[in-house]
């Protein structure tokens, strides 16, 4: 089908998925009241049972779409040893979903520094704080811990630990869903074998 045929909610829907991924997240930030780059990911453990949660995405380009965690955490681990994860993004007042599913990757350290050097300095202290997905025996000893690690680093200066990076997932598949009447809804699915294979553009029954 030649993607120039292709409408979602009688817009054509293009040849390039970021670039679409790109106006949809766009239009999400003035209509969305929260967190517009809200995410929900999905990985597996290892008995291959579905885990999914909430995070944020933090960039993206034509390499993919990134986000940052703890990688002891339960989604870190999972990731890790997995190397592939699922998200959908789902933008309620414009009836919008984009769901997507490939690889992950680490980002570089490079990368992992910026972004966690833009944080704000209380995220910092509590990625040190935080031991992520596992037991915590009471919120005093995390408040403890919080302050005790706040008088250590009095002059804001907090490197990144060496357990918090950010991961990149590599689609190999981008779906964008448009609400119709009736669930009859618009599926347009962009697949290619790989990062460096081309599009394929179907439009999918609702």
């Amino acid at each position: 089908m030649a993607s120039e045929a292709l409408t979602l909610g009688e817009r054509p829907v293009g040849d390039d998925p970021f670039g679409l991924f790109a106006q949809w997240l766009a239009e999400a930030e003035a209509s969305e009241p929260n967190d517009p780059n809200a995410v929900a990911l999905a990985s597996v453990d290892e008995t291959g049972l579905p885990d999914v949660r909430m995070v944020l995405l933090k960039d993206f380009d034509a390499a993919g779409f990134v986000f940052y965690t703890n990688f002891e955490s339960s989604k870190g681990r999972q990731l890790l040893a997995s190397r592939k994860a699922a998200m959908c993004f789902h933008w309620k007042s414009l009836r919008r979903q984009v769901r997507l599913r490939g690889p992950v990757e680490i980002v570089s350290e490079a990368e992992a520094d910026a972004y966690f050097t833009s944080r704000p300095l209380g995220s910092r202290i509590g990625a040190w704080a935080s031991a992520q997905s596992r037991p915590l025996e009471s919120r005093a000893v995390l408040e403890r811990r919080v302050s005790e690690l706040g008088e250590s680093y009095t002059d804001g200066t907090v490197p990144r630990p060496p357990h918090w990076s950010g991961f990149r997932l590599v689609p190999q598949q981008i779906e964008f869903w448009h609400d119709g009447a009736f669930r009859l809804h618009d599926r347009a699915l962009f697949t290619r074998e790989s990062a460096a294979g081309a599009w394929r553009i179907e439009r999918l029954y609702p």
